[in-house]
């Protein structure tokens, strides 16, 4: 996805980086762009840990929860049902198999 991503970037873009679960357990899997359009097109590539911005999380749930709440904010839900469905949900995460959050239903709340 990284290296589709750089392809379409224009002059100056920039990329925040986040976690690369899919190749935590492929060692021949690397996110690798083409440096070439990195150094053309001038990219600027910043990786960073969801924990260096904890001391904001108050602020972003003061800011996000109502959007949420409304529908201004959507969200994108991979589920999948039952037990069974672990182990593959599971495999998925490391594959880049799920789109959005990935959830296992396991039973129905009355």
């Amino acid at each position: 996805m990284l290296e589709a991503a750089v392809a379409n970037m224009n002059i100056g873009g920039r990329i925040a980086a986040c976690g690369v679960i899919s190749e935590y357990m492929d060692d021949g899997k690397r996110a690798v762009p083409d440096m070439l359009d990195i150094v053309y097109k001038r990219i600027t590539i910043r990786g960073f840990l969801a924990a260096d911005f904890m001391k904001l999380y108050s602020d972003f749930l003061s800011a996000t929860v109502d959007h949420l709440r409304t529908g201004t904010i959507q969200t994108l839900e991979d589920i999948s049902s039952g037990v069974e469905s672990i182990p593959p949900a599971f495999v998925g995460l490391f594959h880049g198999a799920n789109k959005g959050k990935k959830i296992v239903k396991l039973a129905d709340i009355e």
